[in-house]
């Protein structure tokens, strides 16, 4: 049986009176695309944050490679190879391409200058940068230097996947990457997914647009009231299966 590169064991996360995680468990598998789907409040949310770092469980475990991790923040989910791409991107629109690739992480000149003046070693950042978003076929940017702000919706999506890719050495999470995107930018995007998957890395894909989860996922973990309600396989079920099953309208045969 293959171990899951990251899960997670009864998971409960509180806010006051609210329960947004109710001994939830999760699993994600090497080299797959797991899809997360959930009605509004169902605590999705809640289960990537607890994930990544950014929330902090009242109970349960987090395994990562089979080890219990405890991270006590983004940074340290980050350290340990689980890159996150939030929804709003987390970018910064004048800074340049490769500057908000190397953002939190930037590269220091070699010898006395990066040690004691602390000088970026400018050149190496936009070496990699040009090379990362060349591995995913984003070469259409044509230059690195350019502020982000003047790209497109698809184009930021892409930098940002880029940069997951790029540092993300164990695990993906994206958060509705389609979201704001028109039909072709959608497109470039799903590629991506599906190239980042293609080198090894397992992404878990946190989206309510059913035709591109049931397109590009693997499995599809449906996440209602706080916890896991099953995981289905796309091939076997419906987008009408799915979407009965997170809204309550239907329980599914067998709970995974």
């Amino acid at each position: 049986m293959t171990q899951p590169i990251l899960n997670a064991t009864g998971l409960v996360k509180r806010y006051g009176k609210v329960t947004a995680l109710d001994h939830c468990d999760f699993e994600l598998y090497p080299g797959e695309i797991l899809a997360v789907i959930g009605d509004n409040g169902a605590g999705k949310s809640s289960l990537i944050k607890a994930l990544s770092g950014a929330v902090i469980p009242d109970q349960g475990e987090v395994f990562l490679d089979g080890k219990r991790v405890n991270f006590r923040s983004p940074i340290d989910a980050r350290e340990a190879g689980i890159e996150t791409v939030y929804q709003t991107l987390a970018m910064s629109p004048a800074l340049s391409i490769a500057d908000n690739m190397f953002m939190g992480r930037e590269l220091k000149k070699p010898g006395l200058m990066g040690k004691l003046f602390h000088q970026l070693d400018r050149k190496k950042m936009e070496d990699i940068a040009r090379e990362k978003l060349s591995e995913l076929g984003l070469m259409t940017i044509q230059n690195i230097n350019q502020a982000v702000e003047t790209l497109s919706g698809g184009q930021r999506q892409g930098v940002a996947v880029a940069r997951a890719a790029a540092f993300g050495s164990k695990v993906i999470i994206l958060d509705e990457p389609t979201a704001a995107l028109g039909v072709k930018e959608s497109r470039r995007v799903l590629e991506l997914i599906l190239d980042v998957k293609s080198r090894g890395i397992p992404i878990i894909l946190i989206s309510h647009n059913m035709p591109h989860v049931f397109e590009v996922a693997d499995r599809i973990h449906v996440h209602r009231l706080g916890k896991r309600l099953c995981v289905i396989d796309p091939k076997d079920h419906s987008m009408s299966d799915a979407v009965a099953y997170m809204t309550g309208a239907a329980e599914p045969e067998m709970a995974a």
